[in-house]
């Protein structure tokens, strides 16, 4: 689970180490949790059938047994039951489990596993080799060393958001008809008028969300993330990135050996914070850990330890401390 690589990362294992083997294995979160995402409905693992009006689960077919109870074939109290144990009882133990990960470690979720924001960091990539940015909202560049922008990966960028964009409607769509009908009548070319006007309607909007806007959904369009930041907010011994501000000068020398237009914490960072501000300005953060592990390799060369490091339970609530009562100051 994402929550046993993050309790690892804060281990006593050497750093480079550590953060090395944290991104290869957030990295393999994510590319397992879009799989999953692409394949789900073909699987029958979660999906909402619109012509049977039924939901799938699991490979199950997952009923409440209202159709049961208006032909009389069960009691009103068995269909009442039924209603609470097949539907709000999952529900709620689903959302809590879900918001108590959240509550500790903050958009865990997001940062690993979420497939929109496995895009959102496909396509930063492709987009600073394209012009030394992460977005077009950008002011300056975050260029890494030995990095300059290269106009022949414009293409690249608009044709991975387009593809992307096509994708993810195709998918949605698969999530309420039956993933054999869409991608049969796809490849054959007869997609019924309204199934054609959802993937060219939905194909349109999320490319253009995917080249413009994807990080303002994340920070302020998603309610997923949201809801975890909000209960990660409330939590003073949840997961937080802390700044070694005795050592604030060292900063400096990162700035000018690992990104000459920034610091390379802020550099790395995918939703465009700045890692070293206090925990009410990374409302957004997706523990993603890429400011640390830039960090940790900048400084390593350098012959120093990282000035950034995970810290979570009563080190989280030291930390929140500290930024308080220098805030005040």
């Amino acid at each position: 689970m994402p929550e046993r690589a993050i309790a690892l990362a804060v281990s006593d294992a050497p750093p480079a180490l550590r953060m090395a083997r944290l991104q290869r294995r957030r990295r393999a979160f994510q590319i397992g949790f879009f799989a999953l995402f692409l394949l789900a409905p073909s699987l029958n693992l979660l999906r909402f059938d619109l012509h049977e009006t039924q939901l799938w689960v699991l490979g199950l077919r997952w009923s409440l047994g209202i159709d049961d109870f208006v032909r009389g074939d069960i009691s009103a109290t068995h269909a009442a039951l039924n209603i609470v144990f097949r539907a709000i009882v999952p529900a709620v133990l689903g959302v809590a489990a879900f918001m108590t990960v959240a509550y500790r470690y903050g958009r865990l979720y997001c940062g690993w596993l979420c497939p929109h924001f496995s895009l959102v960091e496909t396509l930063n990539g492709v987009l600073q080799r394209a012009s030394g940015k992460l977005s077009f909202w950008d002011r300056q560049r975050s260029l890494r060393a030995g990095q300059t922008p290269d106009a022949r990966w414009w293409p690249a960028f608009f044709v991975a958001c387009a593809i992307f964009g096509f994708l993810w409607a195709i998918t949605l769509l698969t999530y309420l008809l039956p993933p054999r009908e869409i991608w049969g009548n796809l490849v054959s070319g007869t997609l019924t008028p309204n199934q054609a006007r959802f993937v060219v309607i939905g194909s349109v909007v999320f490319t253009l969300e995917f080249m413009f806007a994807r990080h303002l959904f994340c920070r302020f369009g998603c309610a997923v993330g949201l809801f975890q930041s909000l209960a990660w907010m409330a939590n003073p011994k949840g997961l937080v990135v802390a700044f070694d501000r005795e050592r604030a000068r060292d900063c400096r020398s990162c700035s000018t050996a690992k990104s000459p237009e920034g610091s390379a914490c802020d550099t790395a960072c995918p939703m465009r914070l700045h890692p070293r501000n206090i925990k009410r300005m990374m409302f957004s953060c997706v523990q993603c850990g890429q400011c640390l592990t830039e960090c940790e390799s900048t400084h390593d060369a350098q012959g120093r330890g990282p000035n950034l490091e995970w810290k979570v339970g009563l080190d989280a609530v030291r930390e929140t401390l500290r930024q308080r009562r220098e805030d005040r100051g």
